[in-house]
């Protein structure tokens, strides 16, 4: 099955798979907002709403996905908010004329608030306690985060896409920003990691709830902190201070680790870019990104690896300034 054929992803389809486990929808399908899956939130005549997921073909294999949602129900038996999958029958995942699927409790909240230092400091309390309790047990099957996948195959992709003219600017300064984010990135240990731990993947009810496993994988326990902050210097530094007083209280943070912030942060860019242009044969993408692969886009990263090859150059963020 190719993995740009989600236009056969039709309504009636959708619809019999989620009943094909006792499930019966009774609203209509609201389309969420994912792009690498196609994620949908409906009501059901029990009266409670879900949300089912159909993952990508090709991009995940099942014992990958199964690790997730072992990891989300790990999460959950020790009190860490997540949003778990349904366990029916014993499973989690669901296949149906060839896709997989697995449906979720649907659970709302507000916005995580990034400015909010109260807020941070429960985020970093869940962290500390998820890293702490289930990060330890690796996973088998899924990938760590390493600078093959996140530099190299995305470069090498893109030496195609980049306008004439832009080619040599943008792989002059993107080869110095990896090479700079490989000498930097040598992490002492690894753990079990959300991964992708943003701002927009934390709802806040009475807490913070955690969403969004996709993209789980072992690192260093630096990846699910750094995306938290955002600011200036003094301003990072503050968040990092009550992010890590939450942390602290169920797990040791190595401060080593602050080291890794910058090349992480490079490696993230150039797996974007690369991500955008591997998917750009879904129709999906070319409707929620119609600015990529333009002259101005390319010009803008070019200046934005130009100011991360700074920062890469720069001391490592740390919770004392210097002077």
């Amino acid at each position: 099955m190719s993995a740009f054929l989600f236009a056969e992803l039709h309504p009636d389809l959708i619809l019999d798979a989620i009943e094909s486990q006792g499930i019966y929808p009774s609203s209509g399908l609201l389309a969420l907002n994912s792009y690498e899956n196609r994620v949908y939130q409906f009501k059901a005549e029990d009266g409670l709403r879900y949300v089912v997921k159909f993952y990508r073909p090709e991009r995940w294999s099942q014992a990958q996905i199964l690790e997730e949602h072992q990891f989300s129900l790990s999460m959950a038996e020790v009190d860490v908010p997540i949003v778990a999958p349904i366990v029916r029958d014993g499973n989690t995942l669901f296949e149906y004329q060839g896709w997989l699927f697995t449906i979720f409790p649907s659970v709302g909240g507000r916005g995580f608030e990034v400015d909010n230092l109260d807020q941070i400091e429960r985020v970093g309390q869940y962290l500390g306690r998820m890293h702490q309790k289930v990060g330890t047990t690796l996973f088998e099957h899924r990938r760590s985060i390493n600078t093959e996948e996140m530099l190299d195959q995305p470069l090498d992709f893109l030496r195609d896409w980049l306008p004439e003219g832009l080619s040599l600017p943008f792989f002059t300064i993107a080869e110095q920003v990896a090479d700079a984010a490989k000498a930097a990135y040598q992490p002492k240990s690894i753990i079990r990691l959300h991964g992708d731990c943003h701002p927009s993947n934390i709802l806040w009810r009475d807490g913070p709830m955690l969403v969004d496993l996709d993209d789980a994988r072992n690192g260093p326990a630096v990846q699910d902190l750094w995306m938290m902050l955002a600011g200036d210097d003094n301003e990072r530094r503050l968040q990092l201070e009550v992010l890590l007083e939450g942390y602290e209280a169920f797990c040791e943070f190595d401060n080593s680790e602050l080291a890794l912030i910058e090349p992480l942060r490079a490696m993230r860019m150039i797996h974007y870019m690369g991500w955008l242009a591997r998917r750009w044969q879904d129709a999906a993408f070319q409707r929620a990104f119609p600015w990529f692969n333009s002259q101005r886009y390319w010009e803008d990263q070019i200046l934005a690896l130009k100011e991360q090859l700074s920062a890469l150059q720069q001391p490592p963020l740390s919770l004392t300034p210097a002077y």
